[in-house]
C-alpha cells in the first residue's frame, strides 16, 4: 500500500454463543453484507482468537473494533473511544478471557513497534451474557444500525467510502452461524441447556460422577 492509501482492519470480537458477547462479530457480518469497501480495507470476525490476531493488527494503519465490553452503563449503551484510550477501557471490567487476549495483542503490537495510528473501539454495554446458545438482546440489537453509522462515518472522513453491495458476500464465518439461521435454529429451552454445554458443567440437585 502506498502512503495514501492506509491499510484497514475492521474487526469484531467476542462469543457468538454467549448472548450480547456476539455484538462485535454481527456488526462486521452486517458491514460484510452489505457494503463493498476499497482496495485496502479488511473485514475480519476475530471471534476469540485473542493473541492469534497479533499479525492482523501490526498490519494495520488504522484499526476499528467493535466489541461488547462492561463499562458498568446502562445496557445496550454505546460508548466509543480511540486510540490509546482503548486497551485501557477494555480491561477495565474484564467479561471474558477474549478480551484479555485482544489487550495482550495491543501490548504485543505496540512492543513490537507495529501498532496502528489509528485505533476506534465501537462497544456497547452488554444487557445478557449468560444465555448459551442466545442471541443479541432488544437494547443491543438496537445498537447495531448506530455502530455501524460510527464506523461508516469514521472511514467516510478518511476518504474511504462504503458502496452497497450488489449480490451475496463471501461469509467470513460458518453458514450455520448466520444471525438470522442462528436465531431460527435455536432448540427449544426444554433441550438446550442454557448456561454451558451441559457436559461439563454441574447442575443444581445432580450428583456428581
Amino acid at each position: 500500500m502506498t502512503g495514501s492509501s492506509p491499510n484497514i482492519l475492521i474487526l469484531g470480537i467476542g462469543n457468538l454463543l454467549w448472548a450480547d458477547e456476539g455484538f462485535g462479530v454481527r456488526c462486521v457480518e452486517l458491514l460484510n453484507e452489505r457494503y463493498r469497501f476499497p482496495d485496502g480495507v479488511r473485514l475480519m470476525d476475530g471471534g476469540t482468537q485473542g493473541i492469534y490476531l497479533v499479525q492482523h493488527v501490526q498490519q494495520a494503519d488504522c484499526l476499528i473494533v467493535f466489541d461488547a465490553v462492561d463499562y458498568g452503563l446502562v445496557p445496550g449503551t454505546l460508548k466509543i473511544v480511540r486510540d490509546d484510550e482503548v486497551p485501557r477501557f477494555m480491561g477495565a471490567k474484564r467479561m471474558s478471557l477474549h478480551q484479555t487476549g485482544f489487550q495482550d495483542v495491543l501490548a504485543l503490537a505496540a512492543f513490537t513497534g507495529a501498532y496502528p495510528r489509528e485505533l476506534l473501539l465501537v462497544g456497547v454495554q452488554p444487557a445478557e451474557l449468560e444465555d448459551f446458545g442466545g442471541s443479541l438482546r432488544e437494547p443491543v440489537r438496537a445498537q447495531l444500525e448506530p455502530a455501524l453509522a460510527i464506523a461508516l462515518a469514521f472511514l467516510a472522513e478518511r476518504g474511504v467510502l462504503a458502496t452497497p453491495r450488489e449480490g451475496d458476500a463471501e461469509q467470513l464465518a460458518p453458514a450455520q452461524l448466520a444471525l438470522g439461521r442462528y436465531e431460527a435454529e435455536r432448540p427449544a429451552e426444554d433441550v438446550a441447556y442454557r448456561h454451558g454445554d451441559i457436559r461439563f458443567i454441574a447442575q443444581p440437585g445432580r450428583e456428581e460422577d
